[in-house]
């Protein structure tokens, strides 16, 4: 289970988390959502430890997140591969850097599972689609079978037919899986259909936590109000009957 245990994070002079706490555990997403500028990302930096904590402490099972090996889906997938190299080559890197066997038959199954056609792995980065090198970030990260991946605005940079595919195929690739999923995201339709819990931040705070269902239908904070009504405006929400 991910832990963070009231971690702040400080850039400069200014604290950009403050005193943040949740919790995380397999077969299970967390959405955290707010505004640009809240610490979604500063947040993921804090798990991933390429951000120190200032105060508190990130765990997985009790040790150090690291250990655990997590994986990172980016925001903008083609950035997250040498364009110099296959898409093969790039999504092979994970396995040969943890000491992981290569398994054939585990590439196979997730490029089904992805709809990535083999063939497509034999081009380079600018050669493909956003949409075929966001699932390709995803096969990446999956790869290495890790308990925990961190999705850091997974569906920002796709058109919203391929935004909604994208995250079925995430959905369905955690229930085979089982890994623990955290997700980075302004969407909030797309975190109350998708995620069991959503985590509002706001300058650095965390607002609330709460169950999705619960959240649609009456968040506890007043931040969380106004986003969750700006939601339905937008028409990315319905409202609960």
């Amino acid at each position: 289970m991910l832990r963070v245990d009231q971690v702040s994070v400080r850039r400069g002079k200014e604290l950009t988390l403050q005193d943040v706490s949740l919790s995380l555990a397999p077969r299970r997403t967390l959405a955290v959502v707010g505004e640009s500028g809240a610490g979604k990302s500063t947040l993921i930096g804090a798990i991933l430890g390429f951000l120190p904590c200032a105060t508190g402490q990130v765990s997985w099972d009790g040790a150090p997140v690291r250990r655990c090996r997590p994986a990172l889906v980016m925001q903008e997938p083609r950035s997250a591969f040498n364009p110099r190299l296959s898409l093969h080559h790039s999504v092979m890197e994970p396995v040969v850097a943890r000491r992981v066997r290569a398994d054939p038959d585990r590439l196979d199954k997730l490029c089904r599972g992805l709809e990535i056609p083999p063939d497509l792995l034999e081009r380079r980065p600018g050669e493909v689609s956003i949409g075929q090198a966001q699932r390709i970030g995803i096969l990446r990260a999956l790869l290495a079978a890790p308990p925990l991946v961190l999705f850091d605005e997974p569906l920002s940079a796709l058109d919203a037919v391929t935004q909604k595919h994208t995250a079925r195929l995430i959905a369905d690739l955690q229930r085979a899986e089982g890994f623990a999923a955290l997700i980075v995201t302004h969407d909030l339709g797309y975190a109350a259909a998708f995620a069991d819990d959503i985590a509002v931040l706001r300058a650095g705070r965390i607002e609330e936590l709460t169950a999705s269902p619960a959240f649609v239908e009456a968040p506890q904070s007043e931040y969380g109000r106004i986003l969750r009504d700006a939601a339905f405006a937008l028409g990315a929400l319905e409202r609960v009957a």
